[in-house]
């Protein structure tokens, strides 16, 4: 059982919000372990050229990444409810097309579909951001970990839904896309229960904060979007090329499933205390973890290719994004002033999504287009993480030698 009482009464309105996002971040949740599960084998039978076959999963990412400053300059406006319910219905259209797509055999509806899926990926980006804007500041961490871990029940949820779901149609996968949409209408009506005050309408002749130079230019700031470009593209470079590596392997479409939802447990099974962690030893300490963890990660998956293999990698895999992002969006929510909180996230989010999109579009071209064969694609992506992890460290390195202000 979470415990959420340790905190003072004026967090009980942020205790509120944290619930109602949890289950958000559970329901609505549930459609990205579907959609990384089946999108990149949905691709291989749509695509013309294999190399292509991870592409809708790219571009539900460019989606994200286009999409995360509108979304973010709509929430600075007009409240997180209102970008939230914009996220889920464009997820709900999105899943629509990809549905379309698959019935006539469209690989382009099929792309279409899935940039738009990504601006639900987006809104739900901001799920942890919304955590805290109504938290002090000891409950802020808590909160931002409760709100991940809701994605627990989504990676118990998804691939279940998958399992039952994939073959249920004549159309491979059309049935899971169905219940996709169904999904986001549900998620949609928890919106209605969250209370976060829309931010202040700014007074003629107040500060409107740093410029996205000079918040870029802030050491703090810089080596937090650092580590979580890193976290969150890494993960993504190895998890979306996963299920065809495990397919590719000998193993069924529901083992990718199984692999895919340890993997998921694993990003947020953590949650439950990774902001007390932070609490106690400090977020540069729990970032650093975390980019230990993903290349151990790399380490399990370049010994071999058997489940036992494949389950090790993707677990590691999630356990070390935990860490690296949540501890990074902590370090980002504790350097912003409240009238710089849209322009900051929204950056930040822009660049995170910018990362995570070069990782998705490289991870089917090493997957499927480095040595000929299935385990030397699987080497060639994760070898390919070693660089950006010495970025990461190296950056955290730098802050800690910094002198303190």
């Amino acid at each position: 059982m979470v415990q959420m009482s340790a905190t003072t009464d004026s967090d009980a309105l942020a205790r509120r919000n944290v619930w109602v996002l949890v289950g958000a971040q559970a329901i609505l949740g549930a459609q990205m372990p579907m959609v990384f599960t089946i999108a990149g084998l949905a691709g291989q039978t749509l695509a013309t050229n294999p190399c292509f076959a991870t592409l809708p999963i790219s571009l539900m990412v460019i989606g994200s990444m286009l999409s995360a400053t509108p979304l973010s300059a709509l929430m600075q406006r007009h409240g997180r409810r209102a970008g939230f319910v914009a996220g889920a219905v464009a997820g709900a259209i999105g899943a629509a097309i990809g549905a379309t797509g698959l019935l006539y055999a469209s690989f382009p509806l099929f792309l279409l579909g899935a940039f738009l899926t990504g601006i639900y990926m987006s809104a739900q980006g901001f799920y942890r951001f919304a955590a805290a804007d109504t938290a002090s500041d000891a409950y802020r961490p808590k909160a931002i970990s409760y709100v991940m871990a809701g994605g627990l029940l989504s990676a118990l949820l998804g691939p279940q839904l998958v399992k039952v779901t994939a073959e249920s149609m004549v159309v491979p996968f059309l049935g899971t896309y169905l219940a996709v949409i169904a999904v986001n209408v549900l998620g949609v009506f928890l919106f209605a229960l969250l209370n976060i005050p829309k931010p202040a309408a700014p007074v003629p002749g107040a500060s409107l904060g740093r410029s996205r130079l000079e918040l870029l230019k802030t050491p703090r700031i810089a080596v937090a979007v650092i580590c979580g470009t890193v976290s969150y593209a890494l993960m993504n470079l190895v998890m979306t090329s996963s299920p065809l590596a495990v397919v590719g392997c000998g193993f069924q479409t529901a083992d990718a499933a199984d692999v895919v939802s340890a993997h998921v447990l694993a990003m947020y099974a953590p949650s439950f205390f990774t902001g007390h962690i932070i609490a106690r030893f400090g977020v540069e300490k729990v970032v650093a973890l975390g980019l230990f963890i993903l290349a151990g990660a790399g380490v399990v998956a370049l010994s071999g290719v058997t489940l036992t293999h494949f389950f090790g990698a993707l677990i590691l895999l999630g356990i070390g994004w935990n860490f690296g992002f949540i501890g990074a969006t902590t370090m980002l929510a504790s350097a912003q002033r409240p009238e710089e909180r849209g322009r900051l996230q929204g950056m930040n989010d822009l660049i995170v999504f910018g990362g995570v999109t070069m990782a998705s579009l490289s991870s089917g071209g090493l997957m499927n287009c480095s040595g000929g064969t299935v385990q030397a694609g699987w080497n060639a992506v994760n070898i390919a993480m070693l660089p950006f992890l010495v970025l990461a460290g190296g950056a955290l390195i730098w802050q800690a030698m910094r002198p303190k202000a």
